[in-house]
């Protein structure tokens, strides 16, 4: 068997192109374009690029957006103060905070803060807990940019055993609830794995679709996996190459060589994933502008 590769690039760059007649319509209707709002604390080098890729993707698809840059000395107080000034001007439709954030800060404390009307990244507990019980909600983008990849290649779910490696707030655990649920164009009978999971090829090995999340280079390999299995690789990572010009390569969290040769369908790293993230928000900051998630408040 030979897998069919997920091109999160192309679904992506398809998605984009809709949202951008979305914005177009809906300015032509004489409304103001959309605005997000990015905060980021400190300068570290990847936050600094993923903001770059979110600033991008709004310029593509007419998106207006700014990036506040605060110190990483900054103390909750202050940061928590900015965030408020922001929930409070009606000009700001999406409202981020980038992560990681400096060892002093809460994130959890910090993402409480954001007006959960304006939270396009879906981690606030009120998004969080309307996933839970089927409401409308601003979906954690990952796990909605994976359902998207599903709908395009008609891949289904429902029925079907899906085991997450990976428990965070941000993937793993959302990732879980769309599975489980009907809304979501889920109904998989669901397992939840994480680094205190005993005997981990003992899940994965009966996974119908897997998905990875682990933050560990390589750490699934063939023969933790189903023959026809659907593997949707989320890890990125970083190791040493000394073939590139770089001096690394990315990778994902799945021996992608060897799983290519057994799986039915898989991501790559770069260009599965990735790309649907900042697909989502583009179009989860739309949805903020319209108020389509909390119409009445």
């Amino acid at each position: 068997m030979s897998a069919k590769i997920i091109d999160g690039r192309k679904v992506a760059d398809e998605t984009m192109s809709i949202i951008k007649e979305d914005v177009e319509n809906w300015v032509k209707a004489g409304n103001r374009r959309p605005f997000l709002k990015v905060v980021q604390v400190g300068t570290d080098p990847a936050s600094s690029t993923y903001i770059g890729a979110k600033t991008r993707a709004c310029k593509k698809v007419g998106i207006d957006t700014d990036t506040k840059h605060l110190p990483d000395t900054v103390s909750a107080k202050e940061l928590k103060a900015t965030i408020r000034s922001f929930n409070k001007d009606d000009s700001i439709d999406g409202l981020l905070v980038q992560l990681p954030l400096p060892s002093h800060l809460s994130s959890h404390d910090v993402i409480e803060s954001i007006d959960h009307r304006k939270d396009v990244d879906g981690f606030h507990p009120m998004n969080v807990g309307r996933l839970t019980v089927d409401q409308p909600t601003f979906r954690s983008c990952t796990p909605a940019g994976i359902f998207e990849l599903f709908k395009y290649y008609s891949i289904p779910v429902k029925s079907k055993h899906a085991v997450v490696v990976g428990a965070s707030n941000i993937v793993g655990s959302p990732m879980a609830i769309m599975l489980s649920r009907e809304n979501a164009s889920g109904k998989a009978t669901t397992t939840i794995c994480h680094k205190f999971t005993r005997d981990l090829t003992s899940h994965t090995i009966s996974a119908d679709i897997l998905v990875v999340a682990a933050g560990q280079p390589e750490l699934i390999k063939p023969e933790m996996v189903k023959e026809g299995a659907v593997v949707i690789d989320v890890g990125i990572n970083r190791i040493a190459d000394e073939t590139s010009e770089k001096g690394y390569k990315l990778v994902g969290d799945c021996d992608f060589e060897g799983l290519k040769k057994k799986v039915s369908w898989i991501t790559p790293v770069p260009g599965g994933v990735g790309p649907m993230t900042v697909a989502m928000l583009m179009k989860n900051t739309l949805l903020a502008a319209k108020k389509s998630i909390y119409p009445d408040e």
